[in-house]
Order: C-alpha cells, then structure tokens, then sequence
C-alpha cells in the first residue's frame, strides 16, 4: 500500500492499516522532511519568507496540521463534505472514533464550546439581531506545539510498523487498463503497489489536480474562500473565546448575498506565512504553551464558478500573488485605513493599539489587492460581529492579506473515497473532500477501512 502525503489523512489511514492488519507493506511518501528536521528559516533568523521549496510549515510529516493551532473540531456540520459520501450518520462514528484516537497519542481531555447555559443563549441573541448564523462546534484545542507532541508520538508508533519516505516527492500516479499499479518518484524511481492513498495536503491540492487531468478523472468545483486574517486586542473576543474557545458564524453580504464565514479563531495567537508553492499566504496558530496579547482569526468569503471558468486554485493564487506583487509577502492594514480609503504606512501602524504578531507584513492597502465584492463582504462580516464582540470593527483593527485555503477542486468519488481508476483512493485537503484535521483524519480512517477489506477478500 502506497500512502502520497504525511499529514492527518494519510497517517490515519496508515494507522488503521497496522493496528487491523499488523505486517501489511505500507510505504508513506512526503516530499517534506521529519517533523524534527520542519523550521522555518524566516522565524528562526528573522525577515521575509524565503519561499522555501517545498514550505517547511506545510510540507513534512504532519503535514500543514502540524504547527497549526491544532483544533479538533468535533461535529459533522464544519471540517469539509466527508458526510456527502458516507452519511452523517457514519461520520459522527467516524469522528468520536478518531477523536479517540488523538486523545491515547496525547491530545488534552478538555473540549470547549457547550451549548447549555446563558452565555450561549445570549450569543445566538446577538447574532441573529445581526445577521449570523452561529455554528455550534465542540472544540478540542492540541494548539501549536502540543499537536507537534501528538504527531510525533504517532510518527514513533507508525515508524517500527510501515516505510517512512520523507524527503520524497510523488511525481505520476502509473495507471494501466483502468487499474492503479504504482507511483513513480523523484529521481524517476518506480514504487509498484496494489493500492494508492492520495492524500497530498492543500500543499499538494494543483499537484493532485493536474494529476486528475491527466488521468481524465472529473473534478467537481468546490467554493474557492479568499479573504483577510484578524487581528484585535485577545480583550475583545475573550467573553466568547474564554466560554468557546472560537465560535463560527456565517453570514450573506446584503450586497451581493455571497456567503461569508469565520475560520480558525486563535486566542492569545499570532499571524504567521505560509508558503503555498511559492505563492505567500497568511494563517494563524495558537500555542498551547505561551499567548500573545492578541487574538486573530479569518474572514473568508466563498465563490463558486460556474462554467466555462474550472480553476478556482489559479485564480486564489493570482490574488494571493498580487499581495505578494506589491508587498513583497503579506500585507497588513488597518481597518479604519482601508474604510477611509488609504495606505496604512508605518506610521500609522504604530500609532494602532494592536502590536501585528506578524512583525514581516508590509504595510500596505488590501483595496489593490482583493476584489470589490470581497472586500464588502468582509466589511459587513465584520460589522455584524461587532455586534456580538463590540471592539471587532474598529479602527486599529488588523487586516492581513491574503488568505487563501487551496481546497478548491474536488475528485468525483465513491462513498468509499475510490475514483473510477482501481485501487486508487483520495482523502484529505488535498483531495477537496475535507476541510480540517478531524475530516481529514477520519477520511483516511475510510480508505484504510476499505483496503483491509479487500485485502480480506484476496485471503
């Protein structure tokens, strides 16, 4: 069994494989390196990205998860469309059962965000007289440093049991006659296996759709989300965050009624870089083991594409490389800069009372970066939670640019994650089937499942 991509699907599957069937010949391949060996030049000498190849922060065992905030968000309503293709039913039972999983490699008993009480009665309150919908999510939160603790604990129990290729970098999938057969590498070396696992990261998502085109497997168009990191004083959003730790809201721009959502709230975090295959991007963590004064979280907007118009990974890389264009990397502005129609400079940054956590963003004006209708949207989006955290729209609030989430093109796939070619599965990010660790993990607990009953069958 050939598993492409380190991170939550391919280690889940890779999981399941050796605890139900100890002895199958399992190969990982990344094309990042062990997680011991992952650092980010930038953060450890300091100055702008280096736009390092592959991204040490999304490539590599773990995979972008890895020094993420670590939120296992623990409900079948956010994380991706896993439930499209087995039920929600299956995947509520597939989500408890990975959930155990990361609890015995060491993720903390305590799970936010209940929904008893007076405080969550009085949040719905709020957010329906402004518009929101308010997702209610159980969290548990590894945050960045602990959930590196759990994946290197399941790095040491995969390591006696499967082959751990990192450093290696998937080039083709080898077909013949409708049936997978291998995968072949860098230096042109040719793995042979009975099944391939795709599970290539939003790192790997143009990788696996140029892949698909060669293949002429379809591909459906999912939502591209493009929008800004924020960033206010932690004091702002602590009534909600000490209760719900991140709470998820959704909301319809009056103006042109496209859809627009909360995404990765980090209390006490920081802003960091991304490098998406060259293309710098903006995201945030939390540390399980020292805060910041701040709090930071996305605001997303999501667009679907109707024909003829199929690329939606291109067109969030050409806004993402604008900022890069003008910026040299991320962009950061204040929100009474951007309202009032001017460059935030280095002056008036450091007139703000929100020190940015990203201390390389350039200061610089979103308005020449993200389209009009984006830019409207993640305005009312931050006019309506003010109304349920007073102090979000404000004038020294902080807008980074750009945010992209590369998920955008999903594979055409059974209920058992199994595209038309035989024996070649897909899960994860990557993949468009899911949008966060639990989705993900619990996606390639699905393949796995269905690998070791054929691999009954043959016996």
């Amino acid at each position: 069994m050939i598993i492409v991509g380190a991170g939550p699907a391919g280690i889940f599957a890779a999981i399941e494989l050796v605890r139900k069937r100890p002895g199958l010949n399992v190969i990982i391949l990344d094309k990042g390196r062990d997680l011991k060996e992952r650092r980010c030049v930038a953060k450890i000498k300091g100055g702008l990205c280096r736009r390092c190849i592959p991204c040490a922060t999304l490539a590599g065992w773990g995979g972008a998860g890895a020094f993420s905030d670590g939120k296992l968000t623990l409900s079948p309503e956010v994380g991706g469309y896993l439930g499209d293709y087995i039920g929600q039913e299956e995947l509520q039972e597939l989500i408890t059962y990975v959930d155990s999983i990361y609890l015995d490699f060491g993720a903390p008993r305590e799970v936010y965000g209940s929904l008893n009480g007076d405080d969550y009665t009085d949040l719905i309150r709020r957010a329906v007289f402004a518009g929101l919908r308010i997702v209610p999510v159980p969290i548990r939160h590894l945050g960045t440093g602990r959930c590196a603790e759990v994946l290197r604990r399941m790095e040491e129990f995969l390591a006696p049991q499967v082959e751990l290729r990192m450093n290696c970098a998937a080039e083709e999938i080898l077909v013949e006659k409708g049936r997978v057969y291998g995968v072949r590498v860098g230096g042109g070396e040719l793995l042979r296996g009975q099944a391939i696992v795709v599970a290539p990261g939003r790192e790997g998502a143009s990788w696996l759709q140029q892949e698909a085109k060669r293949l002429r497997l379809e591909m459906a168009v999912n939502p591209v989300d493009i929008g800004v990191r924020v960033e206010v004083p932690a004091a702002v959003l602590e009534p909600l965050t000490s209760r719900f730790y991140e709470v998820k809201a959704i909301y319809y721009s009056k103006t042109f009624e496209d859809k627009v959502r909360t995404f990765c709230m980090n209390p006490g975090g920081e802003v960091v870089m991304e490098n998406n295959d060259g293309v710098v991007t903006v995201n945030g963590h939390a540390h399980a083991y020292r805060k910041t004064e701040n709090t930071n979280f996305a605001v997303l907007v999501s667009k679907t594409f109707t024909d003829p118009f199929k690329e939606p990974i291109a067109y969030g890389r050409h806004v993402a490389s604008l900022a890069n264009l003008l910026g040299n990397g991320v962009i950061v502005q204040r929100l009474g800069d951007l309202c009032a129609g001017r460059r935030t400079n280095a002056e008036r940054l450091a007139k703000g009372i929100v020190r940015p956590t990203l201390k390389e963003a350039t200061p610089g004006d979103l308005s020449l970066v993200l389209p009009y209708r984006h830019l409207v949207g993640i305005v009312e989006m931050l006019q309506a939670l003010d109304k349920v955290a007073p102090g979000v729209y404000a004038r020294d609030t902080l807008l980074y640019g750009a945010e992209v989430k590369f998920y955008s093109s999903r594979l055409n796939l059974t209920s058992r994650l199994e595209t038309r070619v035989k024996n070649l599965f897909a899960a994860g990010d990557g993949a468009g089937v899911t949008r966060g660790l639990v989705q993900a993990s619990a996606s390639g607990v699905v393949v796995a499942r269905e690998i070791l009953n054929r691999v009954r069958g043959v016996d």
